[in-house]
């Protein structure tokens, strides 16, 4: 199932996006992604740092498809950091951080909602006084980590897609597939 695209031409034919994948992650904020993704012509690879089913953060399967240190950050277009509690675990693994830090400094899109934050963070993405969003119980870390706080529910910064919350999916997926469109080849 992994990979799949729709019949037809779409936006982002052509493309590989890896989607983070891990214990916790916010359902809705993965599926979603997934989906929208798959609709539009990408080819979604969901990467984790293990290839167990796991539970989402409100019961949904999920399974890895590859292993993040498998990937390479020149042969895939883009990353999408989903939320949940899947972040503040993925970020300990130096592959996790690793891709997405080789990804942003290639130039090539970066989607970041909810918690998600945290692995950018851990990253080394955050630009000084950049903006950011995300959940509030992460606002602080982001501000920390020298980001400017924005309470908007999706915006683009350079080669960045940041979305709040599961409420904000609609405008985050919006501002994902417009970037992400904006970089085929």
């Amino acid at each position: 199932m992994g990979g799949e695209v729709m019949d037809g031409a779409g936006p982002l034919d052509g493309m590989r996006v890896v989607v983070l994948a891990g214990e916790g992650v916010e359902d809705l904020e993965y599926w979603v992604t997934v989906m929208r993704l798959r609709e539009a012509g990408a080819a979604v690879v969901s990467a984790g740092v293990s290839l167990a089913t796991v539970s989402g953060k409100n019961g949904l399967a999920v399974t890895a498809e590859t292993l993040v240190r498998d990937l390479d950050a020149a042969t895939v277009d883009g990353v999408v950091i989903p939320g949940g509690w899947m972040p503040d675990k993925l970020r300990r693994y130096p592959e996790v951080t690793g891709l997405v830090r080789a990804v942003h400094e290639a130039g090539k899109p970066v989607g970041i909602i909810c918690h998600g934050g945290l692995i950018a963070i851990s990253a080394g993405i955050i630009g000084r006084d950049r903006p950011v969003t995300g959940s509030l119980g992460i606002r602080d870390d982001l501000v920390n980590a020298g980001g400017r706080w924005v309470d908007e529910p999706a915006f683009r910064d350079g080669n960045l897609v940041w979305g709040r919350v599961v409420e904000d999916i609609p405008a985050f997926e919006r501002e994902l597939v417009a970037l992400l469109s904006e970089h085929t080849s």
